[in-house]
């Protein structure tokens, strides 16, 4: 009688773990994880990214309904950061790591190892020559070697006084393998690297050689830091933008964007020296170990107001372009009356001038817009407000727009709309003066810095060459065995035998080369 064997718990729960750290460490398992993630990474590039353009997220968001809050709830417009991204992102990371180490030490095995024994029937292979000579062994023996400079081999005694050379090439396609995925690896390991400590940030600059510094994550509209970045040490440098200059097609279409600045960094901040640099959209200033980037521009209406005890102020403010091609702009000027001193009041006699901006301004019908991107008769269409804009409220708003909720509530009363072109000017109920001056232009820049991008740049190129090695070296072995001639026989028997251990493709001609100048006694190749 036979009794049943059953595993203890402890057992299946083993080999549970072993045969899954098997399969995750598979090829096939790295190959499906990285098919996986270039799949994850598509929505990315198809869906408005939250720490790209929260506006433009919201708005997809909402004209989808429930499939937007459902994409938003499942982290689709928040991809690289996702947990099931970064879930196959570890993953991928692991699987390679289990694939190389063993493949490593199996390829050191065989770089230390000799080429093998040469086959006991030559004739078997599927490259094979056999043929005698007059020539002694040690000539053929001495030929052989010369001829194979530069291949792994080893001569071998054999029985008889018969000798071999068994003869090795290609290794470099499995290096090139190697190569390629570590280079892989490298580049997953110093992607993440640059999420951890590279950072990047959106501001808008105003094109009027006011300068800009890179001193904390309070003079960035935007900023996306790393895990390991807290935006108290960032790179110093700071830059000026002098001016900028745009052109375009006869259709509007823009065609190219240059802004001429100047920047300090390193001993320059100390100095005050300044250089010159010419800013455009694929040449972006390097200094101080970060990146800055011409993303956009737009334009700033110049507003002056006199205020009836005769003060005077102008402010320039960037709108955003509510249509690239021609660059119709809407945004919000906020200002508060000066000589005011209570708080109360003072909250109360707040302006703020909203509306449309339109560079080369045309009326279609009662509606002002814009036929072309450049500032040839700029105009606008404003409503101004007086009341409580809410910017002593202790919490951050648009400089786009105006808090609605204020308007609806009563604290911001509208006072007037009013179209007006550049010089004009409108009078409130209070005998305010508000008059429209013109516009200046700003320039969206980013500044990025990653760290790691030079490794990236190493790692990918180490990913070509190894690809190219994989794929161009070819795997082959050459076996020549030399017999003496026997009592009564004269002449050397040589035999060639040859094998491709990857792609026979072209390896037949080789051969025949090789053999042949073996037969002739050829030393060279």
């Amino acid at each position: 009688m036979t009794t049943e064997y059953r595993p203890t718990p402890l057992k299946r729960v083993l080999a549970f773990l072993r045969n899954t750290w098997r399969g995750l460490t598979s090829m096939r398992t790295a190959l499906v994880l990285l098919f996986l993630l270039a799949l994850a990474a598509m929505p990315g590039a198809l869906l408005p990214q939250r720490n790209l353009n929260v506006a433009k997220t919201d708005e997809y968001i909402a004209a989808h309904g429930w499939w937007g809050e459902l994409l938003d709830r499942t982290q689709f417009f928040e991809v690289y950061g996702s947990v099931w991204f970064s879930a196959i992102y570890l993953l991928l990371m692991v699987s390679l790591i289990g694939c190389l180490a063993p493949r490593s030490l199996e390829y050191a095995k065989a770089m230390r190892a000799k080429p093998v024994l040469a086959p006991r029937k030559l004739s078997r292979m599927p490259h094979h020559l056999s043929t005698t000579t007059d020539r002694t062994p040690e000539k053929v023996m001495k030929d052989t070697h010369a001829l194979l400079k530069g291949w792994r081999r080893v001569e071998r005694e054999e029985v008889d006084g018969v000798r071999s050379i068994s003869a090795e090439r290609g290794y470099l396609r499995e290096t090139g393998n190697l190569v390629f995925h570590f280079g892989m690896l490298g580049l997953i390991i110093f992607f993440a690297l640059g999420k951890m400590f590279g950072y990047e940030g959106q501001v808008i600059v105003q094109a009027d050689n006011s300068p800009w510094c890179n001193s904390g994550i309070l003079g960035y509209d935007t900023f996306n830091a790393g895990l390991r970045v807290d935006g108290t040490d960032l790179n110093a440098f700071c830059i000026r933008l002098k001016d900028f200059e745009a052109r375009y097609t006869a259709t509007g279409q823009a065609n190219y964007y240059h802004s001429n600045m100047e920047y300090q960094s390193g001993e320059d901040l100390k100095t005050g020296a300044w250089k010159p640099y010419g800013l455009e959209v694929n040449s972006p200033l390097r200094t101080a170990g970060d990146r800055v980037y011409l993303l956009n521009f737009g334009y700033s209406p110049k507003f002056t107001v006199t205020f009836p005890d005769g003060t005077v102020r102008t402010n320039i403010t960037p709108w955003r372009p509510a249509d690239e091609p021609t660059k119709l702009s809407e945004g919000a000027t906020k200002i508060d009356q000066p000589g005011i001193t209570d708080p109360i009041e003072r909250r109360t006699r707040q302006l703020a001038i909203t509306g449309l901006l339109a560079p080369t301004a045309f009326m279609h019908g009662n509606v002002l817009t814009s036929s072309r991107p450049e500032a040839n008769k700029p105009a606008v269409a404003v409503d101004i407000y007086r009341g409580d804009l809410g910017l002593d409220a202790g919490r951050g708003q648009s400089i786009f727009q105006i808090d609605q909720s204020l308007v609806a509530d009563g604290r911001l009363k509208k006072l007037t709309r009013q179209n007006l072109d550049q010089g004009q000017e409108t009078v409130l109920d209070d005998g305010t003066k508000v008059r429209f001056d013109g516009v200046g232009e700003w320039v969206a820049i980013q500044v990025s810095h990653d760290p790691v991008q030079g490794w990236v740049l190493v790692c990918a190129v180490a990913m070509l060459i190894g690809l190219a090695g994989s794929l161009l070296v070819k795997r082959r072995r050459v076996w020549v065995r030399v017999t003496p001639a026997r009592e009564g026989e004269t002449g050397t028997v040589i035999e060639v035998a040859g094998l491709a251990r990857t792609d026979q493709a072209g390896y037949g001609e080789e051969f025949q080369r090789i053999s042949g100048k073996l037969v002739q006694g050829q030393r060279g190749n």
